[in-house]
C-alpha cells in the first residue's frame, strides 16, 4: 500500500475490518512502525491498495480423480483501496483491537498491558490508523465451475483444509 517518491511502497501489517449493519466493509484499523518508509509514502499520499490472500493451492488432474482434465490453481483473493488516517490516539485501541481478534480463542488471552512498563516505551514506536474503505473488488476460484462430482473428488482427495473449507462455504447446495 502506497506510492513512494522511489516507486512502489508496501508492508505486510495485520489489519481488522469494520464493518456496516449490511455487512460491508468500512473501514480497516491497524498501526505501523513509525520508522516504516511506507508511512512516510502514506503521509505524502494518503490512500492504498490493500491486497488480502485467502487459502490457495494447486489442483493437481489425480485431485480431480481425472486424467483429461487440466491441472489449476484455486484461491481467494481481495483487493480494497481506501484513504489512510494516521491517528495517534487510535495507538492504544488498535493495538488492543488485535490482540483481542487474534487471542480471544485462547484459554488464557494475552493482552498488551501485561507488557506492564515496557507498553509505552514499545506504543512509542508505533502509531495507529485508520483505512476509509472507498472500494472492493475480490476473485474467488474455489470449484464453482467444476462438474459436480469432480468438485467431490478434490474435496475428498486434497489436504489442505483452509483451501477446502472456503471451497464448500464457496459451494453451497452443490455438495451433500
Amino acid at each position: 500500500m502506497g506510492d513512494h517518491a522511489d516507486g512502489e511502497e508496501a508492508s505486510l501489517l495485520p489489519l481488522v475490518g469494520r464493518f456496516d449493519a449490511a455487512g460491508e466493509l468500512t473501514e480497516l484499523i491497524g498501526h505501523l512502525a513509525i520508522s516504516n518508509p511506507l508511512r512516510a509514502a502514506l503521509n505524502r499520499e494518503p490512500r492504498a491498495l490493500m491486497l488480502f490472500k485467502g487459502p490457495d493451492a494447486y489442483i493437481s488432474p489425480s485431485h480431480a480423480g481425472r486424467r483429461d482434465w487440466g491441472p489449476t490453481w484455486n484461491y481467494a483473493q481481495a483487493r480494497v483501496w481506501a484513504e489512510i488516517t494516521f491517528d495517534p490516539d487510535l495507538t492504544g485501541p488498535s493495538l488492543d483491537l488485535l490482540a483481542d481478534r487474534l487471542e480471544h480463542f485462547r484459554e488464557h488471552p494475552w493482552h498488551p498491558a501485561e507488557l506492564g512498563a515496557r507498553y509505552d516505551h514499545l506504543a512509542r514506536h508505533i502509531i495507529g490508523f485508520r483505512a476509509r474503505v472507498t472500494r472492493v473488488t475480490a476473485k474467488f476460484k474455489l470449484g464453482q465451475d467444476e462438474r459436480p462430482e469432480t468438485l467431490h473428488h478434490i474435496l475428498d482427495s486434497h489436504s489442505d483444509p483452509a483451501l477446502l473449507d472456503w471451497m464448500r462455504r464457496f459451494n453451497p447446495g452443490r455438495l451433500p
